[in-house]
């Protein structure tokens, strides 16, 4: 059984990037988070305690998101990963997705973005 948390399209300014301006005037970059985690308990109990809470998820996504530059968004998406899991020891696995609107790339496009997916202990494909 596979429970889960999700929080779509949370919009963080942010100064990550390789492109010098990248750093200076940075951009709005979109989380979408998936948190695999065992809700029998807040199921049961409907109680908070039982469970992580949604905006406590997405402090503390966004302090780890915010809190250093990165050159790349695969090293941001994985300190997200990380912070995450360690805030929340019921959690089995997560899945980070950054997108970045605003990269720059010469050409035309809707999205581009990565996924990182981690669990416990090691890394998912």
């Amino acid at each position: 059984m596979t429970d889960r948390i999700f929080i779509r399209g949370l919009a963080l300014h942010a100064y990550h990037g390789v492109m010098p301006h990248e750093g200076k005037v940075g951009q709005t970059f979109t989380l979408d988070i998936d948190l695999d985690i065992d809700l029998t308990d807040a199921a049961r109990s409907d109680k908070v305690k039982d469970t992580a809470s949604y905006d406590q998820v997405a402090d503390c996504a966004a302090k780890a998101f915010t809190g250093k530059r990165f050159r790349l968004i695969e090293a941001a998406a994985g300190a997200v990963a990380e912070a995450v899991l360690a805030a929340y020891p019921r959690a089995t696995a997560i899945a980070v997705t950054i997108h970045k609107p605003h990269a720059p790339i010469a050409a035309t496009f809707s999205d581009v973005g990565v996924t990182i997916v981690r669990s416990r202990g090691k890394a998912r494909s």
